[in-house]
């Protein structure tokens, strides 16, 4: 039986560094990785192999997530062994970021078509054009048009998103038509509970960003409050996220400051001999389909999710094969692409490091970087049991994109190789492998770091209107429509992704579920 395809359907990504388009490639002069043991002529063979791999990569076996999740002793058997220091919120935030700046349908946790071209449906900036999409005039869908104010000659100004809520209470939820699909600028941030909250985070920062443009006077407050989000969004990105995944001596090589002049600042590009581009950026295929997909490895079997309705110690799995795909009510996992239900809604101090939170078992944290995955990662619904699709998908698709061994790509860049099995050495595959042998799986090693910073400082570097072009000197203290001391009250004066959450008022802790749980009103208009 074939998985996920026909083998020798190939995707070809342009060969040249100077590449004018969405994909391209960063080792084109590196000949393609094949499993060496295995007979190029014999397509099931080489399914055979990857599928062995995928499954020797389970955390435990065949259970399903559902037992795993029933056995409180199972559960701090396995946070012991495998999670590591990143709070939980930030695999899914790693997500939200592949999302704005990447949209590769196979890429998702979910999503089973693998496209034998390549388009990419995202621009490759950090613009949050997932959560704005065209625009109010142009993506008026998204927009709410109740909520609005005149200008000075009576024109009606549009400056807030819609915003849902759950079902029977003032629970924050994205807006959502009759059927309950969301209405967002990117359907895969409805895929599970803790993506679709975050997107509904940043639906409210913005929305509280506009409330604080409106109160200096009139003006273009919708363009102000996207500014200020998306430059807080890229800071965050640079200055919180990558410094928990990555080296932090390759992180402070690949962006670095340069004063000139008196007063002077400019930022400038240091791994441009990995990543860089003649006229526009591009995303190569080593880091779309091979590295920035760690990510996958650092998904939970399931999560806590908020105190009123489901309280600590209680876990939900994030998929779950069991009830009516088509009955919340029969469903407690937290898959998306439905309403909201309350006892799945994120009370964030669970996922964040929160001044409620800094105790204790709380936040709950990810699983290691590392070349094991989560049982639930076997159990979604499209395929069949015990099978680690996700892997095997990540396997494959690094074969029909040609991609290089993960030993030769660090040769090229100068790294001294990990030992790895010549059957294993799929780039995807040893960028885990590394992070695991070099750094514990607390992050990703030389290599995984080195092509992720470099891509991400390119792609700040690459957009006209980032803080790194625009203002290199801005700090976001320094914003006007920022409150520093107070939107930044949870990581001593640091801007965190916490700080997203202060901002639009989404729910902290149990108290903010508790009180919106029946609070009229509550934080925005249903879609």
């Amino acid at each position: 039986m074939s998985h996920g395809g026909t083998f020798d359907q190939k995707v070809v990504a342009p060969r040249s560094k100077f590449y004018q388009g969405p994909f391209g490639r960063i080792c084109a002069d590196l000949e393609p990785w094949f499993p060496p043991s295995v007979d190029r002529k014999r397509p099931d063979a080489l399914e055979r192999h990857l599928l062995t791999i995928a499954e020797e990569m389970l955390e435990q076996g065949d259970l399903t997530p559902e037992t795993i999740a029933q056995d409180p002793g199972r559960v701090r058997e396995l946070e012991r062994v495998f999670s590591n220091s990143t709070p939980a919120g930030y695999t899914y935030f790693g997500q939200f970021i592949d999302h704005d700046i990447t949209f590769d349908p196979a890429s998702s946790l979910m999503r089973t078509n693998d496209p034998a071209g390549l388009l990419n449906h995202r621009t490759p900036r950090f613009d949050l054009d997932n959560l704005y999409g065209r625009g109010p005039d142009d993506s008026p869908y998204l927009y709410d048009r109740k909520d609005v104010w005149h200008d000075q000659d009576g024109k009606e100004v549009v400056d807030k998103f819609l915003i849902g809520k759950v079902t029977g209470t003032a629970l924050p939820d994205l807006p959502r038509n009759a059927q309950g699909r969301a209405l967002i600028g990117d359907m895969r941030n409805d895929e599970n509970a803790m993506v679709s909250s975050l997107q509904v985070a940043f639906l409210l920062a913005h929305n509280a960003l506009a409330e604080r443009a409106r109160a200096n006077g009139p003006g273009d407050t919708f363009g102000a409050a996207r500014r200020v989000l998306r430059w807080l969004y890229q800071w965050i990105v640079w200055h919180d996220f990558l410094k928990r995944i990555t080296r932090e001596d390759i992180r402070a090589t690949a962006l670095e400051e340069k004063l000139f002049g008196s007063a002077g600042k400019a930022i400038e590009l240091g791994l441009d001999h990995v990543y860089k581009w003649k006229e526009m950026p591009f995303i190569p295929v080593e880091f779309a389909v091979a590295a920035y997909r760690f990510g996958h490895s650092m998904v939970r079997n399931s999560y806590q999710t908020n105190q009123p309705f489901r309280g600590a110690g209680n876990f939900a799995p994030i998929f779950d094969r069991s009830g009516d795909p088509d009955d919340p009510a029969t469903r407690f996992d937290l898959s998306g692409f439905r309403e909201m239900q309350a006892h799945n809604v994120i009370q964030w101090d669970w996922f964040l490091p929160m001044r409620s939170s800094l105790q204790g078992q709380f936040p709950q944290m990810a699983r290691k970087i590392d070349s094991r995955m989560a049982n639930a990662l076997a159990f979604l619904r499209e395929s069949g049991p015990k099978m680690n699709i996700l892997a095997f998908r990540n396997l494959l698709r690094g074969i029909r994109f040609e991609l290089p061994s993960g030993t030769s790509v660090a040769r090229k860049f100068g790294i001294d190789p990990i030992e790895i099995d010549p059957d294993h050495d799929a780039l995807w595959f040893y960028i885990l492998k590394e992070a695991e042998i070099r750094e514990n799986g607390e992050r990703l090693g030389p290599l995984g770091s080195t092509i992720v910073c470099a891509v991400f400082a390119g792609l700040l570097k690459g957009d006209a209107t980032s803080w790194v072009n625009t203002v290199p000197g801005w700090r976001p203290e320094t914003e006007p429509l920022l409150r520093n001391g107070e939107d930044n009250r949870d990581s001593g004066a640091e801007w965190q992704l916490s700080s997203i959450i202060r901002i639009g008022g989404a729910p902290v802790d149990g108290n903010d579920v508790e009180a919106l749980r029946n609070a009229p009103g509550g934080l925005g208009r249903t879609g």
